[in-house]
């Protein structure tokens, strides 16, 4: 227990208050801790001005001089940095505040101008113009809804139908374990409409939750994918389907959702891809590759050089468009001009890709470059991807995308004939 020394009086000095007391004033301890200095060490950075410990030859002069100036550096040095992460904050929030500025913005004309006469400024530059940058969360699915278009006639009554055909399928399948055809569907089909779907919807965003069981969206994404199988049977369920409508769902109500899921499948590129159709599918293989000799000559001949096949990357990203392999708000951006310019967009956005990431592929071999394209980076930016897009220029020799296609439609029809056995006989 410490002992406290009485208050001195004023004018009372220490050694005459020891002889009338008999006690003996010891002072306090000296710290061993320099004091030079106004501040304590608040980091390790700051020890390097600490005296050595008394067992240990003291520091000269130079040295203890030495050590002020290097520490006085380092502070220097992470003020700088400091300062510098600051300055980049200032700059992602100044930028964060524009875009939503635009975006606000961008929304109103897209409400009150654009959507109530949609068949009149839909082609318009102006349109077209602000259709690139991105469209505005709160009209986006609108928007697809009117750019998809509506040809098959599908209405919210026909779904709950095709819905309520699914649901019946899926009991009679669960309280029966026989192999054989259940009310004249297959096996297969019993498959794809319970196993696939279900393994599938386990696998779709999984980062997010909502689609997993017990996620809000999960019956959701189920009920699309199953009316759908009910609706196109000659289709049936094909993996990365639920990644497509899952962007819908997420956009749309979801009788809405259904009837742009199903007109989006229906386009000639999705069907093809969707219904695997090799012959269609080398067609828009070998048309995807004279935009990219045009736009990406020295890619394209190290590709060659490895015999490396558009299909062994172009599959995944046009099955899901892209939102498999993008990060979600991309894929958005993606879908946005998809909709807009259709099926020539989805390969330009491939080749976009490819431009972005051109350095870095003819570094690598065969195997880096598949594993590479089948994972893009996550840091991909909109910006930057977007920039790469419109570099791309789809046309070769005055020919655009849809008459290169034609001419690989022709060329390849007319390779079948010559090559016809009954032709040459």
């Amino acid at each position: 227990m410490m002992m406290l020394l009485p208050q001195l009086p004023e004018k009372l000095g220490l050694q005459e208050y020891e002889a009338r007391t008999g006690r003996t004033c010891k002072p306090p301890p000296q710290s061993s801790r320099r004091k030079n200095f106004e501040f304590e060490p608040l980091s390790t950075t700051a020890l390097i001005l600490e005296d050595r410990p008394s067992n240990l030859p003291a520091k000269s002069v130079e040295e203890a001089l030495r050590h002020r100036q290097e520490y006085d550096e380092m502070v220097a040095e992470a003020k700088k940095r400091e300062i510098k992460e600051a300055h980049k904050r200032k700059r992602i929030m100044k930028e964060r505040f524009k875009q939503e500025e635009n975006i606000a913005s961008a929304m109103v004309i897209w409400i009150n101008e654009i959507l109530p006469n949609w068949e009149v400024m839909r082609s318009t530059r102006r349109v077209r113009e602000l259709w690139w940058q991105g469209l505005p969360p709160s009209v986006r699915g609108k928007v697809w809804s009117l750019a998809v278009g509506n040809e098959l006639n599908i209405t919210p009554e026909l779904y709950e139908i095709f819905l309520s055909r699914a649901k019946e399928r899926w009991k009679s399948f669960s309280e029966t374990s026989s192999e054989n055809d259940t009310e004249g569907v297959s096996v297969a089909d019993r498959e794809a409409s319970l196993e696939l779907i279900k393994l599938d919807i386990s696998r779709t965003f999984p980062s997010l939750y909502i689609f997993q069981k017990g996620g809000p969206y999960h019956d959701v994404l189920h009920s699309i994918l199953g009316a759908y199988t009910c609706y196109r049977p000659d289709v049936g369920y094909v993996q990365g389907m639920s990644f497509i409508a899952a962007v819908l769902i997420l956009n749309l109500e979801e009788a809405d959702a259904f009837i742009a899921f199903a007109n989006l499948l229906n386009k000639p590129c999705q069907l093809a891809f969707f219904r695997v159709d090799h012959s269609m599918m080398l067609k828009y293989f070998a048309t995807f590759e004279v935009f990219f000799e045009e736009n990406l000559s020295k890619l394209f001949l190290h590709f060659k050089s490895y015999s490396l096949t558009p299909d062994i990357y172009l599959i995944d990203w046009i099955f899901t468009l892209y939102s498999k392999s993008l990060p979600l708000d991309l894929a958005c951006r993606v879908w946005d001009v998809f909709c807009r310019d259709g099926e020539e967009f989805l390969f330009r956005t491939g080749l976009g890709i490819l431009r972005l990431y051109e350095d870095i592929l003819l570094q690598m071999d065969f195997i880096h470059i598949a594993q590479f394209l089948t994972k893009l980076p996550e840091d991909i930016t909109s910006e930057k991807l977007f920039s790469c897009i419109a570099a791309i220029q789809m046309q070769n020799s005055t020919k655009k995308w849809t008459q290169v296609f034609a001419s690989v439609m022709k060329d390849i029809k007319e390779g079948e004939k010559n090559s016809s056995p009954a032709l040459k006989s």
